[in-house]
């Protein structure tokens, strides 16, 4: 049991060491978002049409190179400045994975490869846009915007009407990346806590038997990535080192559905939205990530 326990610690460690300075970085741009975009800027750029404003929102993640620990935060920004919601979702899905760190690191973990790393932001791009354009269908905007801002009026946040000084922009800009770091944080020990736990007394054994056939391998490959919620920037080196025992598909599921849906950012998700909506959304990610697997 002790060596048990020394081993969930290790690992424990090693997530959250993983995880902290891209949440770092997550958050920065989280506050420099909140201080120097305004919600005019946004809203001026961002299409009127429907699925234009979609492939806007999935490009535009190739910007910010922010894991999914720091992008929900980004994502609730942003719905509260006015974006769509659905843009704003299709930004959350492809922004932990077609940004230029991560595509380089799954470049270098499968052993400088482009295969996987391209496939990765194809099954991204297919997986973020058809989601997407479903809630688009799926979900009155203002019925959800309501609820996000009732919660900002709940935690007692109110809008400075006169424009800020830039010294004041930046104080601001720390000011809220420190309480942003604190709420993602409480998220990302408890996440690394049960992955951690489920990575130490799950046998590797029991779900290769199970993962026999190429549904089934894809099924536990995405239950896996969403218990080991490891960042994005890093699943690549993980995901490799299940190269011999899974294919392909399998593979690329894990690295898809783990870098959109993941205990941690699950928890910040319920946090920041409905419930009804985060599990809808959950139900679609899973459906297109397992056909377009499935498929290849």
């Amino acid at each position: 049991m002790g060596q048990s326990l020394l081993q969930m610690n290790t690992i424990f460690i090693s997530i959250i060491i993983e995880a902290l300075p891209f949440i770092v970085l997550g958050v920065l741009i989280s506050a420099i978002i909140q201080m120097f975009v305004t919600e005019e800027m946004i809203a001026k750029v961002m299409p009127a049409n429907r699925f234009l404003s979609i492939a806007f929102g999935t490009g535009i993640g190739a910007l910010f190179p922010a894991c999914e620990c720091g992008i929900v935060p980004i994502t609730e920004r942003l719905v509260r400045k006015n974006v769509p919601l659905y843009a704003a979702i299709a930004f959350m899905l492809t922004g932990p994975i077609i940004n230029p760190v991560v595509i380089f690191s799954t470049f270098v973990a499968f052993g400088d490869s482009w295969k996987m790393a391209l496939l990765r932001c194809g099954l991204a791009i297919f997986t973020a846009v058809l989601t997407a354009i479903a809630i688009s269908y799926l979900f009155n905007e203002n019925q959800l915007r309501e609820f996000v801002d009732q919660k900002l009026h709940h935690h007692g946040h109110h809008h400075e009407e006169q424009p800020l000084r830039f010294r004041e922009k930046i104080t601001g800009v720390i000011d809220h990346a420190i309480d942003e770091f604190f709420s993602v944080g409480k998220f990302l020990v408890f996440g690394g806590l049960i992955s951690s736990a489920m990575q130490t007394f799950f046998r590797t054994s029991t779900l290769l038997q199970l993962g026999h056939t190429k549904a089934t391998a894809i099924l536990i490959m995405m239950l896996l990535a969403f218990i080991m919620s490891i960042c994005s920037e890093a699943d690549a080196f993980i995901a490799s080192s299940f190269n011999g025992m899974f294919g392909t598909p399998a593979i690329l599921a894990f690295l898809v559905f783990g870098a959109m849906v993941d205990i941690k950012n699950l928890l910040m998700m319920l946090h920041s939205f409905k419930k009804k909506f985060v599990f809808s959304m959950i139900g679609l990610i899973i459906l297109f990530v397992f056909t377009g697997t499935l498929i290849l």
